[in-house]
């Protein structure tokens, strides 16, 4: 199973995954927002460096429990090459 057929599944099975997918594409859609400004006031330079750090930790959590799924699919003592094959 590919890391894209994992996320896949892990939207439509874990709740947690689910919600931090849907609240990492609304801070990308209020950066794609801001991003197509002109002029970006100092309380919005801040938002978007805000919304980019929160951003990036929501990835890092989604990326956790991808790893974790992937550790548990995995056979204990075979790597998870040998495990898929």
């Amino acid at each position: 199973m590919t890391a894209q057929d994992l996320k896949n599944l892990l939207l439509e099975s874990d709740d947690e995954f689910r919600e931090l997918a849907a609240r990492h594409q609304d801070l990308e859609q209020r950066l794609h927002e801001l991003s197509h400004r002109n002029y970006l006031s100092e309380p919005e330079q801040v938002e978007e460096v805000t919304l980019k750090k929160r951003k990036l930790q929501i990835k890092d959590q989604m990326e956790d429990i991808v790893r974790r799924r992937q550790q548990r699919s995995v056979i204990p003592g075979t790597s998870e090459a040998s495990a898929r094959g």
